[in-house]
């Protein structure tokens, strides 16, 4: 998949959802952070979407979820 997205529009949030699939959390993470950088519009289903349930407690995560709404940001 990552090869193919050199070639061909992939959104970062399926090879994220692959990632994390897999069990490999820390590159999953990486793909959400450039998702969210590409500003993915795929992103608006990530508080729903149950193939991301295994890393919704780690503080990336919370961070991206915060950064496009979907929780409220953490107060100071």
């Amino acid at each position: 998949m990552i090869q193919r997205s050199k070639r061909e529009e992939i959104s970062p949030f399926y090879v994220a959802a692959v990632y994390v699939a897999l069990g490999d959390k820390e590159h999953g993470l990486e793909w959400l952070e450039k998702a969210y950088e590409e500003r993915a519009e795929l992103l608006v289903f990530l508080k729903v979407a149950p193939n991301f349930d295994a890393i919704h407690s780690d503080p990336r995560f919370i961070q991206i979820m915060q950064g496009i709404g979907l929780l409220p940001q953490a107060k100071q």
